[in-house]
């Protein structure tokens, strides 16, 4: 149930279209309005300070930036960005507020935990099967997922294995590490839980040069998205939204 004091929808993307509508994404997965559900540029602007008083949990949508670049290429922005994300990882680990972390965001999580983050694990644009993990039969979020379900993926780096005091969710043979739970109110997906099929194709359309699929499939591997059920993933944006909300 949405509580006295909102969501923050934390955007680490800097192509506004693609921001915009990862945001719609989250409301309407979350069935959250714009009162319930604010949202933050980060590529532009750091955390305010007050922000843990402000919002009582945190929503941190994917990016084009990737932890695993020589430091040598990283802006300052992105730096500033991964330092501001840390905060809330830490921040929810330690269960003074929640926070669900998403595709780049489960990278934060991970090295903030002493994990390792490689390029070892990419998966291809579009959908893909995600198993549950017996440990997650209990989980709030993950309980009540279909045991098998799809999901979308779009990403150039992963983990092998969950960091250190993190518990398993999902899984699958590309990427491992699909998605984890630190104590109560820290979530992590490798898989993007928020968009409708239409959505995601929109925001293929943005990044369709940007070297995570070949830019002459783009109409088939739009067809594969559009013809996915995404009911499951979408259900960890809700239960988190009327968990933590």
């Amino acid at each position: 149930m949405i509580g006295d004091r909102p969501l923050l929808y934390v955007c680490v993307r800097p192509q506004a279209g693609a921001a915009a509508g990862e945001y719609q994404s989250f409301r309407e997965a979350g069935r959250a309005d714009e009162s319930q559900m604010h949202m933050h540029d980060l590529v532009r602007d750091p955390l305010p300070s007050d922000v843990f008083d402000t919002y009582s949990g945190f929503l941190i949508g994917g990016s084009p930036f990737n932890l695993t670049d020589p430091e040598s290429t990283k802006t300052d922005v992105q730096r500033r960005l991964e330092a501001d994300l840390e905060l809330i990882a830490r921040a929810s680990a330690q269960n003074e507020t929640s926070a669900l972390f998403t595709c780049f965001g489960i990278g934060i999580v991970t090295r903030m935990l002493g994990g390792t983050v490689s390029r070892a694990y990419p998966e291809d644009t579009g959908p893909t099967v995600v198993e549950r993990t017996a440990a997650s039969d209990t989980d709030p979020l993950f309980g009540s997922l279909a045991h098998r379900f799809e999901a979308l993926t779009a990403h150039k780096e992963g983990a092998g294995e969950v960091p250190a005091g993190a518990v398993q969710l999902a899984t699958n043979a590309a990427c491992p590490v699909q998605a984890y739970r630190v104590g109560e109110r820290l979530y992590a997906t490798q898989f993007h839980p928020e968009p409708t099929g239409r959505a995601f194709t929109e925001r293929m359309a943005v990044y369709r040069d940007d070297g995570y699929f070949d830019a002459h499939a783009y109409d088939n591997i739009a067809a594969r998205v559009l013809a996915a059920s995404l009911n499951e993933p979408m259900r960890v944006v809700r239960g988190f939204v009327d968990l933590f909300g």
